[in-house]
């Protein structure tokens, strides 16, 4: 269970450097178990290596594992990261992809980005989503931590292709979680061991911002009914500040078999002037 003053001080973290790692919290045999997950689909479904330089042409990243496995489903939900990031953006929050990282030897360095140099506003602004990296091998120096420029989430400006800034290689245990600003200048780091490095990237945005994967789309109906509600609505089964995503003036969670979701803020208002009425003597 996370403290108040602990949450404090890692979102105190969080705002000045544009990161924070929170240590060790995913009990090891959750890690063995989603390691092995990995393993499993990436045999199962007969997966290798990215095709691009940018993804990693010696990196193995697994897309939508939510429909992969049911192992994953924990993942957007874990409590203390959750909480952390609906504070930072909001509590409509949506997951916009959950995709594998796993490094192998030889892998190189990436280059400097942030995440959202696609979207054209002006910099710094708030957060517009998080990033969650799951440390499931220890992240050291030689395997391909992540190298991040604290502070770069305030910069005025992306990264250009040719600068040259000093970085810091966030270096962490196994278990720990790494949750940064995707406006923060980053890259991940050249794999030099002889050894695979396991991770997941658990990315969360503002609910009003379109999701890097289709989930509607992209998972079986029938596999999302089965999750927890709250997963379901990370997936976009919701309905944001009560207008956006609705569907026939429904939240779309009631495609799922619930009875009832969100009311849309057209129903909110007229509900709210019958309660005024029926106060009035």
């Amino acid at each position: 269970m996370t403290t108040p003053d602990r949450n404090d001080a890692w979102r105190a973290d969080f705002e000045r450097d544009g990161y924070v790692v929170l240590p060790e919290i995913i009990p090891p045999a959750q890690v063995a178990m989603l390691v092995e997950a990995l393993q499993r689909v990436e045999k199962e479904y007969g997966l290798g290596y990215a095709r691009t330089s940018f993804e990693g042409l010696k990196t193995v990243r697994i897309n939508n594992l939510l429909a992969r496995d049911d192992a994953f489903w924990q993942v957007p939900l874990q409590p203390e990261v959750l909480s952390l990031a609906e504070a930072l953006l909001d509590r409509e929050l949506l997951l916009s992809s959950l995709v594998s990282l796993t490094l192998g030897p030889g892998q190189e360095r990436q280059p400097l980005h942030e995440d959202v140099q696609q979207i054209p506003l002006p910099r710094p602004r708030p957060p517009l989503s998080l990033n969650a990296i799951w440390a499931l091998s220890d992240f050291t120096e030689d395997n391909g931590a992540t190298h991040v420029v604290p502070g770069s989430h305030r910069y005025d400006h992306s990264p250009r292709p040719d600068e040259d800034v000093p970085t810091i290689k966030a270096t962490m245990k196994s278990g720990s979680i790494m949750l940064f600003d995707s406006a923060l200048w980053h890259h991940g780091g050249a794999n030099t061991s002889n050894e695979r490095r396991y991770a997941l990237s658990c990315y969360y945005c503002a609910g009003w911002l379109r999701q890097q994967e289709n989930l509607q789309l992209g998972i079986p109906r029938e596999t999302v009914a089965r999750m927890p509600r709250r997963l379901q609505e990370l997936c976009g089964y919701s309905i944001y500040k009560g207008q956006f995503g609705h569907i026939d003036n429904q939240d779309p969670i009631t495609l799922l078999g619930h009875e009832r979701g969100k009311r849309t803020v057209w129903e909110a208002a007229d509900l709210k002037k019958q309660r005024a009425g029926a106060e009035r003597p």
